[in-house]
């Protein structure tokens, strides 16, 4: 007797378990499609940032008369032209600055070796002593 009523109750259990699971979650056999363990789309956060040159970020483009931005881009001492791996600048705008240094000296704008005391208090667009490569090619 005390055999049956443990059979029993073990299987009304057993029903109401299986009843409650299948309620709780679907069945293995039941093909139920879940977004839920999808990739989620997003950006590479790994990815760097895209280097530009200082003149390309903020837009400018040299122009002859300018010549106190111009003035940043030659050597106070020396009046040489820094080159690209000195100033950073992409090879366009490094060629444009080039060509509009020399308009300027032609026109009388800027001298060629000189350069005004005033202008040596700017701040600098890049450090002529830490180049970014320390040699031309």
């Amino acid at each position: 007797m005390a055999l049956l009523k443990s059979l029993i109750l073990r299987n009304a259990f057993l029903i109401t378990h299986r009843a409650l699971v299948s309620t709780i979650r679907p069945s293995s056999n039941a093909s139920v499609v879940e977004d839920d363990d999808a990739p989620v789309e997003m950006e590479n956060p790994f990815k760097k940032e895209r280097v530009q040159c200082i003149l390309c970020k903020l837009n400018i483009t040299p122009d002859y008369k300018n010549y106190r931005l111009l003035s940043q881009f030659q050597s106070p001492y020396t009046g040489r032209i820094y080159g690209r791996h000195v100033t950073g600048l992409c090879k366009s705008k490094q060629a444009l600055v080039e060509a509009e240094i020399r308009k300027a000296q032609n026109c009388g704008y800027m001298p060629y070796y000189y350069k005004d005391k005033t202008f040596l208090k700017d701040p600098k667009l890049f450090d002529p002593e830490n180049p970014i490569r320390s040699h031309r090619f």
